[in-house]
């Protein structure tokens, strides 16, 4: 096997919730799960409140409380990790659309079901020690229409809100390149060391492929 090369990189975007007006009074018991700007599902539900208008009397003369501005903010990351594996592109490709053998190669990937009535969707499981916890959290996801040899993507549907995409691109008869990026909304426990959580991820992923170049060399779909 030729030596392998890891490129990372990596970004965070944040998008801010829309604020509803000055002064805030929280009358209802129901929590509210704030949509992420960029995926269709609740991450770790961050509960709110609804906020609404509500009159209080003061003397003989009633006044609106409205409600105050939020300063909540959703944050995303984004880490992107390349790698050169010596195994063609339909072996690559074909190992990597296995869902339910990536835990045997990603790191901190527990469990992958995919789901028998559905198949495009899975339930992931991740478990995994860090920042002086123990992180366990869970997501289904949705395969997005896949061009073969070529792009595989997904993104959450509910649970962890993430998104991703792995691309192939051939590098000779017997080679390969992948590039995997993953974003994900910083789930609220985390928040205090979002910075180190960009890097710690993107050493993970690192790792995955390094594993998955090895594992896709002897990948059999039968014995996954």
């Amino acid at each position: 096997m030729s030596s392998t090369a890891a490129v990372f990189s990596v970004s965070t975007t944040s998008s801010a919730v829309e604020p509803l007006g000055v002064g805030t009074i929280l009358i209802s018991d129901r929590p509210l799960l704030l949509p992420s700007s960029s995926s269709s599902s609740p991450f770790l539900g961050i509960g709110l409140r609804p906020r609404s208008l509500r009159s209080i009397t003061h003397g003989s003369n009633p006044r609106t409380i409205k409600p105050r501005r939020s300063n909540l903010i959703m944050q995303w990351q984004d880490c992107t990790v390349k790698m050169e594996i010596d195994v063609p592109i339909s072996v690559a490709y074909d190992c990597y659309s296995d869902r339910e053998a990536i835990p045997r190669w990603m790191p901190f990937i527990s469990s992958v079901k995919i789901l028998e009535d559905k198949p495009d969707l899975s339930r992931w499981s991740l478990k995994y020690t860090a920042f002086g916890r123990d992180l366990e959290f869970s997501w289904i996801a949705r395969n997005m229409q896949p061009i073969p040899n070529q792009k595989i993507h997904w993104r959450s549907l509910e649970g962890l809100p993430n998104r991703g995409a792995v691309r192939f691109f051939p590098k000779g008869s017997s080679s390969c390149l992948v590039e995997l990026t993953v974003s994900y909304e910083v789930p609220q426990l985390l928040t205090p060391v979002a910075s180190a959580l960009q890097p710690f991820l993107e050493n993970l992923l690192g790792r995955g492929l390094e594993r998955f170049a090895n594992f896709a060399r002897t990948y059999h779909p039968d014995a996954a």
